[in-house]
């Protein structure tokens, strides 16, 4: 099984994303076990505070290293879990990454907030520092999310034909090709022949064919991988 621990100091964040679909039925199927800690129970501020102005100065408020330091030692106990700090300047989270940790046994992500997390955090605390995208969000609550669902999927177990991750997008650095359903003819826009054929040497060339086609017009990043 492997298990989550998400700090942060929005918990009711995670109410909805944990109850529905794929995850939901992860934990139904103990695959996996996802703990949402409260960042402000593991202060020592008598106000429950777990940020403070910047040294130097400078605009917002940094999140405190004694709450973060605090909280990942009692979730993580004797655990030999990856601590995993979320902030816009990190690694860029991938696939690959995914798989990565899909293999693991426990994940801590700390969810990073206001302006920034006190740099000793980064430096004396967590394994790696990932971000989701090269773009800036309110807080690492949403990249949680995204991180959770992302590797849970790959746990073995998790979904019902695993055969279907091979095929899926950046599973071979090639955007996933087209798909569609009934009805064949809808108002005049036809599935391409091909798929109507029982050919299936021919489905596959065609798939592949199309998924070269779309990554070189979406993504020409990725075939140079």
């Amino acid at each position: 099984m492997l298990r989550f621990d998400i700090i942060t100091v929005f918990p009711r964040s995670f109410d909805g994303i944990l109850t529905e679909s794929i995850i939901k039925r992860a934990q139904e199927k103990k695959k996996v076990k996802i703990c949402v800690r409260d960042l402000r129970h593991y202060t020592t501020d008598k106000h429950r505070k777990v940020d403070d102005k910047p040294f130097g100065g400078g605009p917002g408020m940094v999140m405190q290293p004694q709450p973060i330091f605090d909280a990942v030692k009692a979730v993580k106990g004797r655990s030999k879990a990856k601590v995993i700090l979320l902030t816009p300047s990190g690694k860029v989270f991938d696939q690959k990454k995914a798989r990565q940790w899909a293999k693991e046994k426990h994940l801590i992500l700390v969810c990073g907030h206001y302006e920034g997390i006190d740099e000793r955090v980064r430096d004396h605390l967590a394994d790696e520092s990932i971000s989701v995208g090269d773009y800036v969000l309110t807080g690492g609550e949403i990249p949680a999310m995204i991180i959770v669902d992302a590797v849970t999927r790959l746990v073995p177990g998790v979904l019902g034909r695993e055969s279907s991750l091979l095929d899926e997008s950046f599973s071979t650095n090639l955007l996933e090709y087209p798909q569609y359903t009934r009805p064949a003819n809808f108002i005049g826009m036809k599935v391409p022949n091909v798929l109507l054929s029982g050919n299936h040497q021919g489905i596959k060339e065609w798939r592949l064919k199309q998924s070269i086609l779309r990554t070189k017009k979406i993504r020409p990043d990725l075939l140079r991988k």
